[in-house]
């Protein structure tokens, strides 16, 4: 018989108040809105609609104790979006949570055979 690896895959999400909170997705566009200083670039960049992303933005704001993304007034410089350090701050602590998890998915994966 041949042997073939189960390799077991699996997404985090994070609930906060029964609402999504954060996932994978949510935090690509904190990374992104980090690296280009505006929501609207780093929607693009993932093929999503400026109104999508804010949404994303407003959600994760407003259930978060304090603000992950700030949105700066204009000026000589213009406006532009500011990644908190509280932002920040979320990005690593999902990062962790998601090696954690792919750790443990590494550890129960089997070998069977067929």
């Amino acid at each position: 018989m041949n042997k073939y690896k189960i390799e077991l895959f699996g997404n985090i999400w994070i609930k906060k108040n029964g609402k999504n909170f954060i996932g994978k997705g949510r935090i690509e566009l904190l990374e992104k809105i980090g690296k280009t200083g505006s929501i609207a670039k780093a929607a693009r960049s993932m093929g999503m609609s400026y109104k999508a992303a804010w949404d994303a933005v407003d959600i994760m704001n407003k259930l978060s104790s304090k603000p992950l993304v700030i949105k700066k007034s204009g000026g000589k410089d213009g406006g532009g979006t500011i990644l908190t350090d509280s932002g920040r701050d979320t990005i690593s602590k999902f990062k962790s949570i998601e090696a954690k998890n792919r750790k443990f998915l590494d550890q129960i994966n089997i070998d069977i055979e067929l």
